[in-house]
């Protein structure tokens, strides 16, 4: 019973990100906050290498798992970092980038022989009129004043975690999972250390609930997430989760409405819902599928 719960507590975890973001944004600006992750993310995965007995790539896995890096931590996390800190809504974050396999999907057909059947066509119009009633809904923003901004870095991140996973599936194949992890976070944090250096201040504000969000972040989502996604993976559980993971969006929302009030009116509740949907029909064809090789990819995700 408890291991058919995994796939479940799995995407709890991965939805709190988003709240873990907005929650550690309050003490410390996008680029420092992940430098400082990234750091710790480092550290703590060298430990699981030599704990594991895992191994860090090398050649041209190694510069791989670096490009990796760069796309999926740099550009997805950096995007929805930015984006939340201008004053979006985490809901609305995790909604916006949590259309990355129907993203994926369209690259998927539009560069092969793929094509949708009628199920994928409906759940490309159910996102779009999900997207939509979200937007037009009543949902509360942290700040108005850079919805331009926020937008736009949203759509980098969407691409970052689109082309990342895409890459990481090409190039990174029988590459350690544990070892790739580690240069990615270590590529990410050469990518927003310059970045922090250069255009923020680096000042951090040292509060008990800010260390709290911190160990949050790298130990339960980074490393214990991590480790319950190589279980699932290793036990052939990885489509379980493939089958739930379009409700991260859902679950997100909900989780930042009870941390921060987030609010939205019934055109939002129905839009999260139509999207959640909509990711469901397109990628429940096999070949679009989360399996048990794509899946290892959402390890970069967060």
């Amino acid at each position: 019973m408890l291991i058919k719960m995994i796939p479940f507590v799995f995407v709890m975890l991965w939805a709190s990100g988003f709240v873990g973001a907005r929650l550690g944004l309050e003490y410390a600006e996008p680029a420092t906050l992940l430098a400082i992750r990234m750091s710790l993310n480092v550290g703590f995965f060298l430990l699981l290498i030599v704990l594991l007995k895992r191994k860090i790539p090398t050649g041209m896995g190694l510069v791989h798992s670096f490009v990796v890096g760069i796309l999926i931590h740099g550009f997805y996390l950096g995007g929805s970092y930015l984006a939340i800190g201008s004053g979006m809504p985490a809901g609305l974050s995790s909604l916006l980038v949590g259309l990355q396999p129907i993203v994926t999907a369209l690259v998927i057909v539009g560069f092969t022989a793929e094509r949708f059947k009628l199920s994928q066509w409906v759940g490309l119009g159910l996102g779009f009129v999900g997207i939509s009633l979200v937007l037009i809904g009543d949902i509360e923003w942290q700040n108005d004043e850079h919805k331009l901004f926020a937008f736009g870095t949203s759509m980098l991140a969407l691409i970052g975690i689109t082309f990342g996973t895409l890459y990481q599936k090409r190039f990174c194949h029988g590459t350690d999972m544990v070892g790739s992890a580690m240069v990615q976070y270590f590529a990410a944090g050469v990518l927003f250390l310059p970045v922090a250096l250069q255009y923020e201040t680096m000042e951090v504000n040292w509060t008990l609930e800010f260390i709290l969000t911190m160990t949050w972040l790298v130990v339960v989502l980074s490393c214990i997430a991590i480790l319950l996604l190589l279980y699932m993976v290793e036990h052939g559980a990885s489509s379980a989760v493939a089958s739930v993971f379009y409700m991260v969006p859902p679950v997100t929302a909900v989780q930042a409405w009870l941390m921060f009030g987030e609010s939205f009116d019934a055109h939002g509740a129905l839009g999260f819902l139509m999207a959640a949907c909509a990711v469901y029909l397109v990628v429940k064809k096999p070949s679009f599928r989360l399996g048990r090789k794509s899946l290892a990819n959402l390890e970069a995700n967060q």
